[in-house]
């Protein structure tokens, strides 16, 4: 199975995030942004390369959102410099839906045929 580059955009960016999540609090970038906005502007552009890379798979991609949102907060109670929330996850699942409605959309509009103008 070859992977597309949406495909390989998507997993190494899964990973980032987990990377940046995962690690000592003193690791994490300083993007100046409030850190709900950097949840949910992190998971929106997961979404969007999901829903990109797997256009006929959005369930399922959802789910994988979803899990990952919780999976990542949960294994954040393991960190001794971390913490998880309830509204971190939020953050997540909404920048995550957000992200994933975007891709679809992006989507469904390349693959609709362009209209023809009858007016001439």
């Amino acid at each position: 199975m070859q992977l597309n580059r949406w495909q390989i955009a998507a997993w190494l960016l899964l990973a980032a995030i987990a990377a940046v999540t995962l690690a000592p609090i003193g690791w994490r970038p300083e993007t100046g942004i409030s850190a709900q906005l950097e949840r949910f502007a992190a998971f929106a552009a997961l979404g969007l390369a999901f829903g990109l890379a797997y256009p006929r798979r959005l369930w399922l991609v959802a789910l994988l959102l979803v899990a990952a949102a919780l999976a990542l907060e949960a294994l954040q109670l393991v960190v001794a410099t971390r913490h998880a929330g309830l509204r971190d996850v939020l953050a997540k699942l909404a920048g995550g839906g957000c992200g994933l409605l975007l891709g679809w959309a992006t989507t469904r509009a390349r693959r609709r045929p362009a209209a023809t103008d009858r007016s001439t």
